[in-house]
Formats: C-alpha cells, sequence, structure tokens
C-alpha cells in the first residue's frame, strides 16, 4: 500500500515510516498543513495518516480537500485529542477511524488492514478474486490452492489491481503507487510494462484466465469480463 504520514511530531513519524515500510509499504511523509496539500496534489495514495493539530492549520482541512476533490484516499486521524466534539467532526468530514495518541503501532497496523479490508469489502484477513486469494497478514498468494511465488512488487502491484478490480487504472497511478516519489527519476514506463509481464505469467502459469488486461494508451483493468 501507499502510505502519506502527516505528523509534525519527528519520534513519532520516524517510528510510523520504520515500522509501515516494514511491511513492503511505499510511505512519505511531510510535517505540516501545505506539505500534505502539495503531496496531494501531485499523487494518489491508499491511507493518509493524520495529525489534526499541525503547525500551520487544522489536519480537518486535509479530510475537506479530499471530500471536495472526490478522492478515494482512507484517512485514520492520529491525534493527542480525546475530546469527542473532534472525534465526531472528523469522521463527519470522511475520516474512516480515530485513534488517540500514544497508541501501539502494532494497533495502527490492524486499524490500517481493517479499513483496508472494509473498504475492499472484505470482513476477514484475506482478499479474494475468484480462485484467486491473498492473505494479507501473511502476504501470501494461492490460485487454484497452490502458492504462487511474487516479488514484493508484484504483489503489491496485485493487490492494488484486485481492491480495484473492475476500474480502469493508469499507468501513473499503478507506477506512482509502487514507487512513490521515485517515479519522478524515470523517463518512461518499461520498468512497469516488465513487472506487468512478469505478473501476468505468472498468473496465467497458475490460471488458464487472463485477468489482467492491457487498456491502450491508459493503463490496465483486472477483471473477469
Amino acid at each position: 500500500m501507499k502510505i502519506l504520514i502527516v505528523e509534525d511530531e519527528q519520534g513519532l513519524r520516524e517510528d510510523m515510516l520504520t515500522y509501515l515500510s516494514g511491511d513492503n509499504n511505499v510511505c512519505e511523509s511531510c510535517t505540516d498543513l501545505a506539505g500534505a496539500k502539495a503531496k496531494l496534489a501531485c499523487y494518489n495514495y491508499d491511507f493518509v495518516l493524520l495529525d489534526i493539530g499541525l503547525p500551520d492549520g487544522e489536519g480537518f482541512e486535509v479530510l475537506e480537500f479530499l471530500k471536495a476533490e472526490r478522492r478515494s484516499e482512507a484517512v485514520i486521524i492520529i491525534s493527542a485529542r480525546n475530546s469527542l466534539d473532534d472525534r465526531i467532526k472528523g469522521l463527519d468530514i470522511g475520516a474512516d477511524d480515530y485513534l488517540v495518541k500514544p497508541f501501539h503501532l502494532a494497533e495502527l497496523k490492524s486499524r490500517i488492514l481493517a479499513v483496508f479490508r472494509r473498504k475492499a469489502g472484505n470482513n476477514n484477513n484475506s482478499l479474494i478474486f475468484n480462485e484467486i486469494s491473498i492473505d494479507l497478514d501473511g502476504r501470501n498468494v494461492t490460485i487454484n490452492g497452490t502458492e504462487v511465488v511474487l516479488t514484493r512488487k508484484e504483489y503489491d502491484m496485485l493487490l492494488y489491481l484486485i481492491a480495484n478490480k473492475g476500474k480502469v487504472i493508469a499507468k501513473t497511478a499503478i507506477a506512482e503507487h509502487l514507487w512513490g516519489d521515485e517515479i519522478d527519476m524515470h523517463d518512461n514506463f518499461d520498468f512497469l510494462y516488465s513487472h506487468v509481464k512478469n505478473l501476468r505469467k505468472k498468473i496465467l502459469d497458475a490460471t488458464p484466465n487472463d485477468y489482467l488486461k492491457s487498456v491502450y494508451g491508459i493503463g490496465y483493468k483486472f477483471t473477469d469480463r
């Protein structure tokens, strides 16, 4: 998953970056409201972990920005404020969860997975598409009951595509999701084509169903139609 951490407390921000990156997520961070808006104007994310007490304003403005732009990022507010009014305001504007500081990083991870499963329409620890099953905790993929060994990027790409099944996903969106800011260093999408080719081959080696469709001039769609 691609995660933006908006947190001005250096120690906590670095701890979250280290912990969540250890799960092979693409994590980026900023320390204020201006930085968050700049990041969101350039990139799409799966999750925003949002402190509402920022040096240059209220984090609620980030929620309002996402709502106005009809963005799909999931948002978990992380705040030292424990008032009912702040909780209600955050959830009413569009936050998916509210976590009060201090908290254990393991709980944060569990809440991220819970929100992800809820948005993907699943209530357990797996993401299933026909004969393809992804164990979200163990990061294992099985097709027709046989484990398929994927690289980190292939796994993240498959997870992203299945979570957005039936939708046409632009090449730029997939590249940004997998590589974050590093995408700016690439002049073309050859690196992405290679990963797509390898993922498709591994899927076809395990099932005759070719779910990964190319949409000419745009990107890709994961569908059984």
